[in-house]
């Protein structure tokens, strides 16, 4: 099979999870490119199909990748495929008997299962597809139990489960190598966390975040509206030191009002530390400070290696920063003849997005990346709304819809040059670089969607002569 990436080599399969679709290949691009590597898609690459075929690595680079991934499911070195059954094993009859030596000798042990994706077998029926393969040079003992080598016959049956055909779309056969960081998922799951607040990000998605910034070990990541650390819990997992900001003193400092059902004040040792004593990733915690993020506080010049960030968007938490004495117009009656500056300001969408650029261009390594969430009313949503820099290169734009009126996009910028004073001026002047204007009303437009659809529920329920909205 003619292979690209320029030469003959061996092929991956990757079956992926079908959830967070849209953060797929970016993932994989990402976690490939720590290595080197470059994604090579097939010419009918298909973004949304379960299964991906790699090209132009190697088996310990698919290792590497499954080490990290919580998109893919499990990787498998290709033997064959086909449309049909019959391609297949035409497939695995050309495949080299020297390659699949080291696998069917007779002191190893094997297995072979049968996976479908989109329908379901009796087991009958998946012994007679194992049955077909008879023809392959196993030569060891089947071991149901704890085989030396596993592998698996795979059949796409589509993603449509209201029209699944009689025959597979597509079958693959290969050899089982490792298993995506599902788990991770479970064993972070935020309902298990010793601490949390009202906005903590679900494991699956402070994992992806992670691996779009390419974090690894050793690296310094920061993290400007820390809230209760999930994205800090992410990234130590993955080897990183982690420090952060916040707004919020209660939040940083662990205390207040409880987030938890059933739970009214924090504990005594409810905050971000303990998240990561939790993970046993308590040394790679640097700090937290209670800092406003539109305020500089770091040392001057390159210094993260990352910046992973979910800005406030003013739903579930408000957008607030400090005053400053030239904000402050006539002083209330009370305060006359005193310095008085607010303890915080209305923080517009638009400037929280500037400013969060212009930190990055600022504090990341060359090469670093900036990952973090942009809300969004879907209606009025367009490519160039999504905030620029001129030190920043986009990587990659994901959508996770929120409702049928809006959605929030992953946003993933490496940085490309250093600072000049002329990019300041060109954020002051050039209109590309006035990000996300018109959008401040992004909570209005949120709840304004709910509002209709609460009052089309009414309205239904009055007509039919429903019970009383107030009383659900």
């Amino acid at each position: 099979m003619a292979l690209r990436c320029g030469r003959a080599c061996q092929q991956y399969l990757l079956h992926l999870a079908q959830d967070n679709i849209d953060f797929r290949l970016p993932e994989i691009k990402a976690l490939l490119s720590l290595r080197g590597k470059q994604f090579c898609p097939e010419e009918n690459f298909k973004e949304k199909s379960p299964f991906w075929l790699l090209n132009g690595v190697s088996e310990e680079d698919v290792r590497g990748l499954m080490e990290r991934t919580v998109c893919a499911k499990s990787a498998f070195e290709l033997w064959g495929q086909g449309r049909t059954h019959n391609e297949l094993q035409s497939s695995l009859r050309k495949y080299p008997l020297e390659k699949m030596a080291p696998f069917t000798q007779r002191e190893s042990t094997y297995k072979i299962n049968v996976y479908t994706f989109n329908k379901t077998l009796v087991f009958q029926e998946r012994i007679k597809k194992i049955d077909t393969l008879e023809f392959l040079p196993f030569q060891g003992k089947v071991s149901l139990k704890n085989p030396d080598h596993i592998f698996f016959l795979l059949e796409d049956y589509g993603s449509d489960p209201n029209n699944i055909p009689d025959e597979p779309l597509h079958v693959y056969f290969g050899r089982w190598i490792a298993d995506g960081q599902r788990e991770l998922i479970r064993s972070h799951s935020v309902k298990k966390r010793h601490f949390i607040g009202n906005t903590s990000m679900e494991a699956g998605l402070s994992f992806i975040m992670a691996n779009h910034a390419r974090v690894k070990a050793h690296d310094l990541v920061c993290d400007p509206f820390v809230g209760s650390g999930s994205l800090l819990v992410a990234c130590s997992h993955f080897g990183a030191y982690v420090c952060g900001t916040d707004i919020d003193y209660n939040i940083v400092h662990g205390i207040g009002k409880a987030s938890r059902k059933n739970q009214k004040w924090r504990g005594p040792d409810e905050n971000i530390r303990a998240n990561l004593r939790q993970y046993g990733t308590e040394h790679l915690y640097i700090d937290v400070l209670v800092s406003d993020s539109s305020k500089a506080i770091w040392r001057e010049g390159p210094l993260f290696d990352a910046v992973v960030t979910d800005p406030p968007y003013g739903i579930r938490e408000s957008t607030r920063r400090t005053g400053s004495q030239k904000e402050i117009g006539k002083p209330p009656e009370d305060l006359s003849g005193e310095s008085h500056v607010p303890v915080s300001m209305v923080y517009q969408l638009s400037d929280i997005f500037t400013d969060l650029l212009r930190f990055a261009a600022h504090y990341l390594v060359m090469g670093g990346r900036l990952v973090y969430w942009l809300p969004v009313y879907r209606p009025e949503y367009r490519d160039e709304i999504v905030p620029q820099h001129p030190c920043l290169r986009l990587v990659s734009n994901c959508e996770q819809t929120l409702s049928s009126h809006t959605s929030r996009r992953l946003i993933t910028m490496e940085k490309v040059k250093e600072v000049e004073d002329s990019d300041e001026l060109a954020l002051l002047l050039d209109s590309r670089f006035r990000p996300y204007r018109g959008h401040n009303a992004f909570r209005e437009k949120y709840f304004s969607g709910v509002s209709k659809r609460r009052g089309k529920a009414e309205q239904s329920s009055s007509s039919d002569g429903g019970t009383d909205p107030q009383s659900e």
